[in-house]
């Protein structure tokens, strides 16, 4: 079946094969350790598209991968279809009902930009460059997670493209079904090709950084310290603790190079963030402390992400409580001496508006902790880091958070309960019996 037999007489996407100029620009993301050669590469514009090129792949029995900025798994798209989403880059803000429309390419950058003269946010997460829709169906962790939730409980209305091609407008009220398992199931179910998702009134806030060199205090010491800090905050103050071992390299700027910086970042829009997060330079020897009050654009500035492409594999562990001498073999294994490739160890602060119930499939809402390992190198170097240090930590972990799920390894157990599970497979069933959208993070059709 040819790609034109499916649009409607209209132009439809832009169809690029291997071999054609452009198809290898068109499937390069964000992340750049892995290889992908889809098929057919599907660049669409509109949700029109979006139907025509859903339309092609069932007829054609292709799998179906989805890609808007590439910051993740690249999908199933291997000899199948990519339908390339960075082209719908819509957004539209109703300051009046806080909420803002925006399409399936659209990158929190743009959402930051357009939501603040109202001043407004999103719930983002810490990288402007990552796309919105993505990033809200695996239920998105703010940097204002534990005031306000997971992005994912914010959503007003998506609308898809399922595996029969028809366009869909789902509320909770009008398919709650189908609305609870996209939000926390991905692009499983359908290609989202717009959302609505509330804006919080938040025009500023308290946050950045107290860093100390890991090599003149101990790392675990300061874990310990950062541990016993979060149970005296209040639920609305979101942070995270990081240990980086930075290479020497000339890439880096000069105070970075060949240096173990332990971080405890924070974000908090109460007026007392400065005495709640004065006794972190109390942790020891301080080496760099960016804590101010900070127009909200600027929060990027509190974990400042790398803004280029690179190759890195990682995976997540949600905690139902942090084991400190587990944690403390983990960083042993990570830190600068241990020999392996560099990783990087971010423990995020859950609970607070994070445990609350929701209409949607975000799992493991009782977990205290999240411990985020990435590292450099290729796949097999990273599994010899990051299959080890999980291990440390079975006896604590609740399962694992597939939005920080980057390919270390083919493992799919631990993203849902199995009462989650179970009920994604059925309404898997429903809208996608033959499994087109291979997206799913092993919820497969119930047979």
């Amino acid at each position: 079946m040819n790609i034109a037999d499916t649009t409607d007489n209209t132009a439809g996407p832009l169809v690029l094969r291997p071999g054609d100029s452009g198809y290898d620009e068109e499937i390069a993301g964000f992340q750049t350790g892995f290889a992908q050669r889809p098929a057919v590469v599907l660049a669409v514009s509109s949700a029109d598209d979006v139907r025509a090129a859903v339309r092609y792949a069932a007829a054609e029995h292709l799998p179906i991968g989805v890609q808007a900025t590439g910051h993740g798994l690249p999908g199933a798209s291997e000899g199948g279809v990519l339908v390339t989403t960075q082209r719908m880059d819509r957004v539209s803000v109703d300051a009046v009902a806080r909420t803002v429309r925006l399409q399936a390419g659209v990158r929190w950058g743009q959402v930051v930009a357009a939501a603040g003269p109202y001043g407004l946010a999103p719930l983002n997460g810490s990288a402007p460059s990552v796309g919105a829709v993505s990033y809200t169906l695996s239920g998105g962790l703010p940097i204002l997670a534990r005031e306000f939730g997971y992005a994912a409980d914010h959503v007003r209305s998506l609308d898809l493209v399922t595996a029969d091609g028809r366009l869909r407008h789902v509320t909770r009220e009008s398919g709650p079904g189908l609305y609870w398992a996209l939000l926390g199931g991905g692009h499983g179910f359908g290609i989202v090709t717009e959302l609505e998702i509330g804006l919080v009134p938040v025009r500023t806030l308290y946050g950045g950084s107290v860093s100390f060199d890991g090599r003149q205090t101990d790392p675990a010491a300061l874990l310990r310290a950062y541990e016993a800090w979060t149970r005296t905050v209040p639920d609305g103050l979101t942070s995270s603790f990081a240990a980086v071992p930075y290479p020497d390299v000339p890439a880096l700027p000069p105070h970075l190079r060949g240096r173990y910086v332990v971080s405890v970042r924070v974000a908090y829009t109460g007026a007392d963030g400065p005495e709640l997060a004065a006794p972190l330079r109390e942790f020891g020897p301080v080496l760099a402390d960016s804590l101010r009050e900070m127009p909200y654009a600027e929060s990027r500035t509190i974990h400042s992400d790398p803004d280029f492409p690179h190759a890195y594999y990682g995976d997540s562990a949600v905690l139902g409580e942090l084991d400190l001498a587990a944690a403390a073999e983990v960083l042993a294994r990570t830190g600068p001496d241990a020999g392996g490739p560099m990783c990087v160890v971010q423990i995020n602060h859950l609970g607070g508006a994070l445990a609350r119930p929701a209409p949607n499939s975000v799992p493991h809402r009782d977990g205290r902790f999240l411990v985020r390992l990435l590292t450099a190198g290729d796949r097999e170097q990273a599994r010899a880091v990051l299959d080890p240090a999980f291990a440390l930590l079975a006896d604590v972990t609740l399962g694992r958070a597939r939005g920080f799920a980057f390919g270390a390894g083919d493992r799919t157990e631990g993203f849902y309960d199995a009462g989650t599970r179970e009920r994604l497979a059925g309404l898997k069933s429903q809208y996608d019996p033959a499994s087109l959208f291979r997206d799913d993070f092993g919820v497969s059709a119930c047979r």
